[in-house]
Parts: structure tokens; C-alpha cells; sequence
């Protein structure tokens, strides 16, 4: 019989919301950011590559600490790992409120940057030691559709207050402090799970298990499903602001969908496994991203729904594989995976920026002008966007096979 938790003396679920609310925080710092990016674009006087310069230091401080707080998970502990992300997360958004030129700006989103890479790294593998089998993965499904849905309530804070409030740009800010106040503490004071394996608690252990083939092609297949998520998800108010729908609606019907696909999604990787999960994702995800760079009005919203559905299991069952795949790389892994997603996008954040420059250049260069001359260079963009998860297809298919030939072999040996 199936066990809820395998440390019966910790408080799995106290632990459990502390995580769901850290990574609320981390959720709407990326929804407000992306909500505010085109006023502090104006506001600062940016370009599109300057802002994405800005934008991409939240994607490094999320790899960075990512990767850290793997390395020092099993010394220092989980909490040690939140406490600085309390820290992070606190400074970053006052300094990002107070920010007035571009410098504290790319501060004030490298420290929650930090924040958020330090959720990350300390809450994955301690859901993965609280809870056994299928459940395990049930509770990192249901962790992680905090992301999108904190991305879906983020996003309409963020238009109430602009619509309804007059409180705009950074004063939105403000609204981040209250997650991370209930996070701190619902930590404070608890006991943190050790390891399961044994191996996954010794850094040799963790990386001998990374340098292996089926570890180096997940990471690959990492960095392609982070980048097809956050990549049109960061620009898509900037796209899609002239294309007659409403942007933060767009950003909070994505969330929400993948918040409640996420929540079933343990079902969904019980019926068909991760990888089949993973490729059925990568087809959505592909048709989803090309509707956005074709379709205008009433339409933007299908193509939402269509991404929604094709980014959801991504995130959660990229880390999943490495935790039921490659359980002897321990949190090291899971935090190497994630640090992999992150670092993808802090690379190719200022390249989609200058995509947009180049795009706008040559819809200019062609007569455009006004909204017309925004629509047609953005959307221009996301279909170069759509060789993300095109990639994938092809990746996913080879690791579901894979996997599947692997597993005949171990049984065919049992």
C-alpha cells in the first residue's frame, strides 16, 4: 500500500503550503513584472533588447540559486534555503518599487531572481522525500500549478488595480510582500525531510548519476520546454497589446488552465507516463505558440487555451523524470534541471528581444506604422518562437522510446 509521507515525523503539509505560497510569491513576480515591463520600458526610457537585458536577470538569479542551493541542500538544509529566500524576495521587491534607473532595475530582478531559484532548489526535493510513489508526483503537480495559477490571480490583481484602482507600474509591486509574509511563517520553525536514497544525499553520488546519457538528454529537452514556456509567456502582453485582445487576460486564462491541468496531473502521468505526457505537450505547445503568431481579436484566445494546455505538464514533469528517472542525482539534480530551464531563458530573453527590434525594423522597413506596425513584428516573433517545442516533438518522441526499450531490458535481466 501506497504511504502519504516518508517522514512521518515531519509535517508534510505544513511544509507542503509553505512551498504552494513561496512559489505564489515567485508567480506573481513574473506576472506583475511582465504586466508593468511595458510601462517601465517607457518610463526608463528601454528599448525591447534593454528590457529584455532587465527581464533576463530574473532568469539568472533563478539558475544561480538554483544550482547553489543543490549543492548545499543536504549541509545546510532546506530552511537555511528559505530563510535566504525570504531575504531575496524582500529586498528585490522593495528595490524594484524604488528603482529608478536601468541598473537597480536589473537588481531588483536579479535578488528575486534568487528568491525564486531558492524555492525552487528546497522545495522539490523536500516534496520528493515527504511523499511515496504516485503521490509523489501527485504533490509536485500540485506544488507547481501554483505557478501558473498565482500567474492567473497575479494577472488580475494586476488589471483590477490598473482598471479599477488607478494603482499602476511598480506600486503593483507591493502586493508581492503578502505571500512572502505567509511563507515565512508557515517555515518558521519545521523540521525538513531527509533523503529517501541514500546515494541521493552524497554529492558523488549526485553527480555520477548526472553524467549519464539519459540525465544529459533530459537537460537538453529542459532548456527547449523552459524557453517555449516562458518565451512567449514574458513578451505576450508586449505582442499581443494591438492585437484587439485584452493582454492580461490572455496571461490569466493561460495560468489558470495550466493551474488546473497541473492539478491532475498525477492522473494524466499515471495513464500515459511522463514521456507520453511530455510529447503530447510539445504538440499543443507548438500549434498553441503558431495560433498566437497568426490569429488577432477572439481568437487570441483560443490560442491561449491550446498554449495553456501544451505548456502545462512541462515544468513538473521535466523535474519529476529526473526524480523517477535519475533518483540517485538527488536535489543536486532536480536543481541542476531547473537551473538548466532558467539559464535557457536568460539566454535567449535579450535575443527575442532583439528578434522584436529586428522584426519591427523590417515591418517598418515595409510602410507599417502604429498598431499595425506592433502586431505584425510580434507576431512575426512568435513564429520564429514555434522551433522551440518543434524541437521537442522530435525529442520526446526518441526519449518515450527511449525509456520504453529500457524498460524491456530491465525486465527482460529481472
Amino acid at each position: 500500500m501506497e504511504s502519504s509521507t516518508a517522514n512521518p515525523n515531519v509535517n508534510a503539509n505544513r511544509l507542503f503550503y509553505g512551498s504552494c505560497f513561496a512559489l505564489i510569491t515567485t508567480a506573481f513576480s513574473f506576472a506583475i513584472a511582465a504586466g508593468i515591463l511595458d510601462q517601465l520600458k517607457t518610463e526608463l526610457s528601454l528599448s525591447a533588447s534593454q528590457a529584455g537585458v532587465a527581464t533576463s536577470m530574473w532568469f539568472l538569479g533563478f539558475p544561480l540559486s538554483m544550482v547553489i542551493g543543490g549543492l548545499i541542500y543536504h549541509k545546510v538544509g532546506g530552511k537555511v534555503i528559505m530563510q535566504f529566500a525570504v531575504f531575496a524576495h524582500a529586498i528585490g521587491i522593495l528595490l524594484l518599487i524604488f528603482s529608478g534607473n536601468f541598473i537597480s532595475l536589473i537588481i531588483a530582478n536579479l535578488l528575486i531572481g534568487l528568491g525564486n531559484g531558492c524555492t525552487e532548489a528546497a522545495c522539490n526535493p523536500m516534496i520528493a522525500d515527504a511523499y511515496e510513489g504516485n503521490k509523489m508526483s501527485k504533490m509536485l503537480n500540485r506544488f507547481h500549478m501554483w505557478f501558473p495559477g498565482g500567474i492567473a490571480i497575479g494577472s488580475l490583481l494586476s488589471g483590477f488595480m490598473t482598471d479599477n484602482l488607478e494603482i499602476i507600474g511598480r506600486n503593483q509591486m507591493w502586493l508581492l510582500l503578502i505571500p512572502t509574509v505567509i511563507y515565512a511563517y508557515l517555515f518558521l520553525g519545521q523540521s525538513w525531510p531527509k533523503a529517501k536514497v541514500q546515494e541521493a544525499a552524497t554529492l558523488s553520488g549526485n553527480v555520477k548519476s548526472m553524467f549519464t546519457p539519459l540525465f544529459l538528454f533530459i537537460a537538453v529537452c529542459m532548456s527547449l520546454t523552459a524557453i517555449s514556456e516562458f518565451g512567449p509567456n514574458q513578451w505576450v502582453s508586449l505582442i499581443l497589446a494591438k492585437s484587439g485582445a485584452q493582454p492580461y487576460l490572455i496571461l490569466a486564462l493561460t495560468a489558470g488552465l495550466m493551474a488546473v491541468a497541473r492539478y491532475f496531473g498525477g492522473d494524466m502521468v499515471k495513464k500515459f507516463d511522463q514521456t507520453g505526457v511530455l510529447l503530447g505537450s510539445a504538440i499543443l505547445a507548438t500549434i498553441g505558440i503558431y495560433l498566437f503568431s497568426t490569429q488577432t481579436g477572439a481568437m487570441a484566445y483560443v490560442a491561449a487555451i491550446v498554449f495553456a494546455l501544451g505548456i502545462a505538464y512541462f515544468w513538473p514533469n521535466m523535474i519529476g523524470l529526473v526524480a523517477t528517472k535519475v533518483p540517485k542525482s538527488g536535489a543536486l539534480g532536480m536543481s541542476i534541471i531547473g537551473a538548466v530551464g532558467m539559464f535557457a531563458n536568460f539566454i535567449f530573453q535579450p535575443i527575442i528581444g532583439g528578434w522584436i527590434d529586428a522584426d519591427r525594423a523590417a515591418a517598418s522597413a515595409q510602410g507599417l506604422t502604429g498598431d499595425e506596425l506592433e502586431l505584425v513584428s510580434g507576431q512575426a516573433t512568435l513564429e520564429t518562437m514555434t522551433l522551440f517545442p518543434g524541437i521537442l516533438i522530435v525529442l520526446f518522441t526518441i526519449l518515450y522510446f527511449w525509456l520504453k526499450n529500457k524498460k524491456s531490458a530491465e525486465l527482460a535481466t529481472a
